[in-house]
């Protein structure tokens, strides 16, 4: 709502089925009247806003909520004159699934008139401690997690997957094949959590690199997964230059892993890559997507994610271990990096010092960190 009071146009961007429309509902029943919704994946709202958006648009008061945009891009270029005229009745709600071309569509044409919010599957401070691990082994889908049994969340999971591969894929670039992108999907399953390497892939697939590059830009830009970026400057050191990949979603991985209970969770070969990813996305719903960053050298000194805020630096570890301990690499990376606090986030309930500028701190206390020094 503080969006919609401070700009004419709002974009929530996140995947399909994350919860954006029942999030539009909620602000929609918040307004009042007037409100008006179209659903672009409707036939007959598309070809409506297709040959009259002006008309369509222009007349509207109050809210507008334009859901899945990302099917009629050129309404991006109706709303700028729409957003400019002094007389305006209305302000807009977009909800987009697709946000690689999206993004840079809207920040192009409405630059100075959007916001642009993301939208994640349920956080840990929603769903409460108590359910961290269901959280973590079915991921954020609602539905996902809400599943009655195991068994209805791999149904649930065999739906989506299917449906993302054969509808979502096509519209965003038909010429790709959605066998292709399903056999590269559930191998950066096993990537999970490592340096980007396209030439592994490419050997395993028997494709190109731009084949596998376009494969990693449609899901990235679907929201399946995440390109963290390095961070690195004139240190004089030798660092890893290359992003890390992850699922961005806990569910999704574990389904294209084969796992279906979370016994099986510890004995699979990224349990540890799997907490970790787990614990990036949580700490970034908290905290935010800006700045993020995590940091090698070549000689294996790491950290798992610095955000950088206000202009200073902090520190994050993610290890699935009950008594986590420090070890040679935080303290360079804390002398390498210049960092205000360095958090070792684990499973378990308690925070404790670990040393100067180390902390041990629970998954459930991340949301409530103060990222500022203390005064």
């Amino acid at each position: 709502m503080r969006g919609l009071s401070e700009a004419p146009v709002v974009a929530l961007l996140g995947a399909r089925q994350v919860g954006k429309t029942t999030l539009a509902r909620l602000v929609a029943l918040e307004w009042g009247e007037p409100a008006t919704a179209f659903d672009l994946e409707d036939v007959a709202a598309r070809e409506a806003l297709s040959a009259t958006p002006d008309m369509l648009l222009r007349r509207k008061e109050g809210l507008v909520v334009l859901d899945e945009v990302q099917r009629l891009p050129h309404l991006f270029e109706v709303l700028r004159p729409i957003c400019d005229d002094p007389d305006r009745k209305a302000v807009f709600l977009l909800l987009g699934s697709a946000s690689w071309d999206l993004v840079k569509d809207i920040s192009e044409t409405l630059a100075g008139r959007v916001q642009l919010l993301d939208v994640a599957g349920f956080a840990l401070s929603e769903v409460g401690a108590s359910h961290q691990d269901a959280l973590w082994m079915r991921g954020g889908f609602p539905r996902a997690f809400l599943a009655h049994s195991g068994a209805a969340w791999t149904r649930w999971m065999q739906s989506f997957t299917r449906t993302f591969l054969e509808r979502d894929i096509p519209m965003l670039s038909p010429r790709v094949s959605p066998e292709a992108v399903g056999r590269f999907w559930r191998m950066l399953a096993h990537f999970h959590g490592q340096i980007w390497n396209a030439s592994a892939l490419v050997h395993s697939m028997d494709v190109s690199v731009t084949a596998v590059n376009k494969y990693r830009d449609l899901l990235s830009g679907a929201f399946m997964i995440r390109m963290l970026p390095p961070w690195f400057e004139n240190l004089g050191k030798r660092l890893v230059k290359s992003p890390k990949v992850f699922l961005r979603d806990s569910g999704v991985l574990h389904f294209l892993l084969g796992l279906e209970e979370s016994e099986d969770l510890p004995m699979h070969p990224r349990y540890g890559a799997s907490w970790e990813g787990f614990c990036l996305e949580q700490t970034l719903i908290a905290h935010g997507q800006r700045e993020a960053y995590f940091y090698r050298t070549q000689r294996g000194a790491e950290l798992d994610l610095m955000l950088v805020r206000r202009g200073r630096r902090w520190g994050f570890e993610f290890k699935c271990t009950d008594a986590p301990r420090t070890t040679k690499s935080m303290h360079i990376a804390i002398a390498d990096l210049g960092l205000e606090h360095l958090w070792v986030v684990y499973p378990g309930n308690l925070e404790y010092p670990l040393g100067e500028k180390i902390t041990a701190l629970p998954l459930g206390s991340v949301p409530d960190l103060q990222l500022r020094p203390p005064r």
